[in-house]
This record gives C-alpha cells, structure tokens and sequence, in this order.
C-alpha cells in the first residue's frame, strides 16, 4: 500500500521553478533515500509533502486519501484547515535544525503534541515517551533542557517526538548536516534501527552510505527534477544518468 503519492508536482517562488512535474510515491515499510546538489528542489520537496509549502500544480495523498487536488485550471486545491489537519497526523517531520521548544523539557517535547493535538490519555502518552527516550538513549534526559543538550542529543529527542505521533511514515531533512561528524553517527545508529523495525522513511541526505546501507530505493534530484531513481545498487553503484555520475564523482575527491 503506498503511504504517499504525489503526482505532477510543480512549485515555484516567484520566477524561479523549483519542482518541476515531479513524481514520487512511498509504500508502507519502505525507505526512501533523497540525494543531490544543494538547491536541487529536494528539501522543497519534502516540505511540500508536509504541507510547510504549498504546491501550484500536482496532487497529493495519503494512504489512499487525496489530500491536494486540482482545479479545472490546474491549480493545486487545499482542503480547509481542520481537514488537513487530519492528514498531517500520517507524518511525523525531524529538521535538521531540531526545532525543539526551548522553554519545554525533554519530555514536554516529545508529550505536548499527543497529549494536546491527539487528545491522547496523559498517562499512556508519557509511559510511552519514556519508551521512545530509552530507545534513542536519552531516558536520563528526561528533565533536562534543549539547551543542556549537545546537537546531537537534541536530535535524538526531535525523532522521539516524531515518533510519539504515531505516524505513519517519517520524514527527515537532512537530519545530520547541523552536527560534528563524530555525533552524527548517534542520529544514523537510530534511523538504522527505525529502518530495521519497517519504519517508513524519507530521508533527504548527503550521507550517500547510509543511504547505500538503508535505502530500498535512492532518487537522485537535480535542477527540480528526479534525473534518476532505483535500488542502491543501481543509483549509487552504477548510475546510468551523467548528471548522477557527475555529483557522485565529487563526493569522493
């Protein structure tokens, strides 16, 4: 079943084209790799996934659901607010700029949303917050401070938070590329495991081996479009597309 299906999508800001009749469905329990050159339209791409941006042509949907439409003149129709809120719920976002809120704790962090967006019972929230802590290694963090925490242990807690959502697929934009190399690892030891657990992924990376390691299939984006898409093997090991030959090259000079 696929979790995501965009179709068509075109988004530009002002003159400049960013996405250009762009394709790209996920199914469930699938990771997708997202690499390219910076300013190739891939981060665009997911915050028009997430709804951050909206797109000006193209459909999107959710588990089956048309979410965005569109009009007789092609134009991209959003339902109203309280109904794409619904939609929202399928996805849990972790930035790479971590985007905690610094006056919560670490637990407040990961509990607010499911408690006051979800409805969610208190308790059942935090005993399930406390599970996701241990799992990426913070369960003695839980009182501390966005500020009392390194890069890295802030973007471990931003993916609990996502994952207390219960999404349905996760989206990361270049979660690593705010963090020292030696910490970066900590974050991609989690994605690995989230992966080996079928947790639907959508990363948007420039670590072209863990998206070797992970991914079921990698999209390599430039200029707004998909130049090429396949398994790792096919991408990574042995593209067929210049423009990809070309990026990769100067990932290992």
């Amino acid at each position: 079943m696929d979790i995501l299906q965009m179709k068509h999508i075109k988004k530009s800001f002002g003159d400049k084209t960013v996405l250009q009749d762009i394709n790209l469905s996920v199914k469930e329990g699938e990771v997708v790799s997202i690499i390219g050159p910076s300013g190739s339209g891939k981060s665009t791409l997911l915050r028009c996934a997430t709804f951050l941006e909206k797109i000006d042509e193209g459909n999107i949907s959710y588990v089956g659901e048309e979410v965005v439409g569109s009009s007789e003149t092609r134009k991209a129709v959003y339902p109203h607010k309280k109904q794409l809120r619904q939609f929202i719920m399928n996805f849990g976002l972790v930035f790479q700029n971590f985007n905690l809120f610094p006056h919560f704790n670490v637990i407040k962090n990961v509990t607010d949303a499911p408690i006051h967006i979800q409805k969610r019972d208190k308790e059942e929230v935090y005993r399930e917050a406390r599970g996701l802590l241990k799992k990426v290694g913070l369960e003695e963090k839980e009182k501390a401070y966005p500020c009392q925490l390194s890069g890295g242990q802030q973007q471990r807690v931003a993916i609990a938070r996502a994952l207390a959502l219960h999404p349905k697929i996760l989206y990361f934009d270049e979660p690593t590329s705010a963090l020292d190399p030696e910490i970066t690892s900590e974050i991609l030891r989690v994605m690995k495991q989230l992966a080996s657990e079928n947790m639907t992924m959508v990363v948007v990376t420039h670590e072209i081996e863990f998206a070797g390691a992970v991914s079921d299939r990698v999209i390599f984006m430039d200029e707004g479009m998909v130049q090429e898409e396949g398994t790792p093997q096919e991408v990574l090991t042995n593209p067929k597309n210049e423009r990809t030959k070309a990026f990769l090259r100067k990932l290992q000079v």
